[in-house]
């Protein structure tokens, strides 16, 4: 495996990248290398994405919160057969 010195890597860039790889718990070499592939067309493109669009959310509702939800949807679970003669 080959070892690649950058130079002319400024302080935002350095921020964006140490940013990153606390973001994707990966050292700093990981992220690099990830970017790079991925720049050059070389990563292999997950079958299934991973989505954390909704992470921010998981957990916060309270126990009423969530009962209120349920009881909200039941009527989504119930199929008015009259619509499927």
């Amino acid at each position: 495996m080959k070892t690649i010195t950058i130079r002319g890597i400024d302080d935002e860039l350095e921020k964006a990248i140490k940013e990153t790889s606390k973001k994707k718990q990966e050292s700093m070499n990981q992220t690099v290398v990830k970017l790079l592939r991925d720049s050059v067309g070389l990563s292999k493109k997950a079958v299934f994405p991973k989505y954390n669009d909704l992470d921010e959310l998981a957990g916060t509702w309270s126990a009423e919160e969530e009962t209120l939800f349920f009881k909200n949807i039941r009527a989504f679970e119930e199929v008015d057969k009259g619509m499927w003669e």
